[in-house]
């Protein structure tokens, strides 16, 4: 099972926005190919076939079967994060890598959908940024569109955290935050969940 990005490797108030796996269409050359051999391997059963040919065929099952557990077990250690202050791809079952590329360094990012990836809602991801890799491609990405604009979003977002820093203003501290949310919960801004909801985060920060 896929297991979610550890919020212990995040840095102080860095928070994660997306936390994604590769596109379901990852799985499909080694799915496909299963799917064949085991209809080939009951076709030859059924038709009393030479019995190598079946010997032949079900090795060729073994195989794709664990090419698909391989690609399984790859998926579910495949993660592109994008969190409020970078974005992290971490990979790997056995032997590990990873990249991290702050918002700040990010230029450009670019998107390739062909026409049926178009149709999955799959593609690639294409960021240009400063540093000595220059450029990455991530493929099998999800809605890789949104991905896009999530990414420049929170890239706005992180430049006006730090004008506001470079302008003099602190940031709140939570019991400030708790009487600001506490002061729009009473005007009626926000409901009595959003606010308990919001208090849980504040304070699972401390």
């Amino acid at each position: 099972m896929p297991v979610a990005f550890p919020p212990k490797l995040l840095n102080q108030s860095e928070e994660i926005v997306l936390d994604l796996r590769p596109h379901w269409w990852f799985f499909f050359g080694p799915l496909v190919a299963l799917v064949l051999s085991v209809a080939a391997t009951i076709a030859v059963m059924v038709l009393d076939l030479p019995d190598w040919l079946w010997f032949a065929l079900l090795a060729l099952t073994a195989i794709n079967a664990l090419w698909l557990l391989a690609r399984l077990a790859k998926w579910a250690t495949t993660q592109f994060v994008v969190t409020t202050d970078r974005l992290i791809y971490r990979s790997g079952v056995l032997a590990k890598k990873g990249l991290e590329i702050p918002l700040e360094r990010v230029n450009n990012i670019h998107f390739n959908q062909g026409v049926f990836e178009r149709m999955l809602r799959s593609g690639d991801l294409m960021i240009e940024s400063g540093g000595e890799r220059g450029q990455q491609s991530f493929s099998d990405i999800r809605r890789p569109a949104f991905v896009q604009n999530e990414i420049y979003r929170q890239m706005e977002a992180a430049q006006a955290r730090d004008a506001d820093r470079m302008a003099g203003r602190r940031e709140l501290s939570v019991p400030e935050q708790l009487d600001k949310l506490d002061e729009l919960r009473q005007r009626g801004v926000i409901t009595q969940a959003e606010f308990e909801a919001k208090k849980t985060q504040l304070l699972d920060r401390m």
